[in-house]
């Protein structure tokens, strides 16, 4: 078996966790709707052992096989709002920072300029 990419291994403890959840919830839903792990891997177009990685949690499972089984669920149209800039909280965060600065210095250099004119006034 090969060795996982570097990327792999450096996945924070709650990431992994995370995709352990979703396996498991995957697997949840395929036996609620009452699909046996062949049947679902054949609708999917994978093999039952892949299947049973992406049950499993396994993080080199492929996002292509992951969309397939979202696709199953009707849950796959939320993939593209996953990373959608409207919901990246880190770089609205960044964005507000940069105005808050820039704020700031516009107001200080206006009041520099007010500052020179009434010094120019006397």
């Amino acid at each position: 078996m090969p060795k996982p990419a570097r990327a792999i291994q450096q996945l924070p403890p709650s990431t992994l966790a995370a995709i352990e959840k979703l396996g498991a919830d995957l697997a949840v839903a395929r036996l609620r709707r009452k699909e046996s792990l062949k049947t679902w891997a054949q609708r999917m177009g994978v093999t039952v052992p892949t299947l049973l990685r992406l049950e499993a949690g396994d993080p080199t499972v492929s996002v292509g096989i992951l969309a397939s089984a979202l696709w199953l669920l009707q849950r796959d149209a939320e993939l593209g709002q996953l990373a959608a800039p409207e919901q990246d909280g880190g770089a609205i965060e960044l964005d507000v920072r940069e105005a808050i600065e820039l704020g700031k210095s516009r107001a200080q250099a206006s009041a520099e300029a007010r500052l020179r004119r009434l010094q120019e006034g006397r």
